[in-house]
């Protein structure tokens, strides 16, 4: 299996907004529920976003609800995390994983078997 690649990061305004590309390669993409998380120096892998294999449902970390929306399209293998209203607080390289299997928690960095490399996000003030 080949990691996942994300793509979109970069410098923004505070208040701005950036959308992260997460490519996955295999055939079995829509098989697998797929997450977001972020971390920051000094800081632990924080979970961001999850959604399902169908894209029928999402979960969001309370730090980014009802600024951030996940998205999948199964057909290209992406998954995509929209960023608005960005916060100082948001900088920190965001990275793409694979949920292992049905069981774990969406929000636990233990229950995902690929990582990307991750891409960095600066948010100014």
């Amino acid at each position: 299996q080949v990691p996942p690649v994300e793509s979109g990061g970069g410098l923004v305004q505070a208040g701005g907004s950036l959308r992260l590309s997460c490519a996955a390669s295999g055939r079995t993409f829509s098989s697998y529920d797929m997450g977001w998380f972020r971390q920051a120096p000094g800081n632990e892998r924080e979970f961001v976003a999850a959604i399902s294999r169908s894209g029928g449902n999402t979960y969001y970390g309370d730090s980014v609800k009802g600024r951030f929306t996940v998205s999948r399209e199964n057909a290209k293998n992406t998954v995509d995390l929209q960023m608005n209203s960005l916060k100082p607080e948001d900088t920190a390289v965001y990275y793409c994983a694979r949920k292992a299997g049905d069981s774990g928690s969406y929000s636990s960095i233990w229950s995902y078997d690929y990582w990307g490399q991750g891409t960095q996000v600066t948010v100014s003030s």
